[in-house]
């Protein structure tokens, strides 16, 4: 297994390592590490006490390969409450993901009152499983510990619980924040409608807005996927750790049968 997703080179520049290896094509990137990368970049350029992430936003402008990456990030919209942020991905000469974000202040705790609904309980973790066959053979899956709470084996819904087994950026140790951006991109794998072997379901963005930051090692992935039958699809899922849900992740999706 590979050190970590990436390398260090300076404070702008990063190798991808096999790691972060698509499921699609063997040469690209899955989307998880690298949006979980700017959102790092972002917070770390531009740091700022008293707020917290909010919401990213991440625009996968084309194939992003396993290579040497540059990141730009800058304050697009300062603010005392709320502010946006940018961030790009730069690889071969080209921009390959771009992303934005809020970041809002926050209040004391007890500040606001506890919600009219109850929230939701998410599955418990299950105990160790023998890691899937689609799992294997390539860098991203085999990267994370994933744990099904769903029994089912056929295509559709699925909740997993996942462990990032290995740091976002060599010699850095491993933020919350970095293990649920991650893996919030597999949602439309996971849930997949279709079977993998002869479909693809890519998504050329994603949408994560997160009430509160996971806790401990574990984040589960509560997904489900929606198809048309002239090709396209939306994949939404819900984040949680051990002590309740904390996010909600919204991708379209291109649906197309694998040549």
């Amino acid at each position: 297994m590979e050190p970590a997703y990436y390398e260090r080179v300076d404070a702008q520049t990063f190798v991808a390592s096999r790691a972060t290896q698509s499921p699609w094509d063997a040469r690209l990137q899955h989307g998880g590490p690298p949006t979980a990368l700017l959102a790092r970049a972002m917070l770390a350029q531009h740091p700022r006490g008293g707020m917290r992430l909010a919401r990213i936003n991440a625009e996968f402008l084309g194939p992003i390969p396993i290579a040497r990456m540059t990141v730009r990030t800058r304050i697009v919209r300062p603010g005392k409450r709320i502010e946006m942020l940018e961030g790009a991905l730069e690889a071969d000469g080209r921009e390959v993901v771009s992303a934005r974000a809020w970041r809002i202040a926050v209040q004391s705790p007890g500040s606001v009152p506890p919600a009219a609904t109850s929230p939701d309980t998410p599955p418990p973790l299950p105990s160790e499983q023998a890691q899937r066959d689609w799992l294997q053979g390539w860098g991203y899956g085999e990267s994370i510990e994933w744990r099904y709470a769903t029994r089912t084996l056929a295509q559709g819904p699925k909740a997993v619980w996942t462990r990032v087994r290995i740091p976002l950026i060599a010699g850095d140790s491993l933020e919350p924040l970095d293990r649920a951006l991650v893996v919030v991109d597999s949602a439309n794998g996971v849930s997949g409608e279709l079977p993998m072997d002869k479909w693809l379901f890519v998504p050329p963005s994603l949408s994560v807005a997160i009430e509160r930051e996971p806790r401990g090692e574990w984040v589960l992935l509560d997904a489900r996927s929606t198809l048309s039958d002239d090709g396209l699809g939306i994949s939404t899922a819900r984040l949680a750790d051990e002590g309740g849900y904390l996010a909600a992740a919204t991708q379209a999706l291109l649906v197309e049968r694998r040549v």
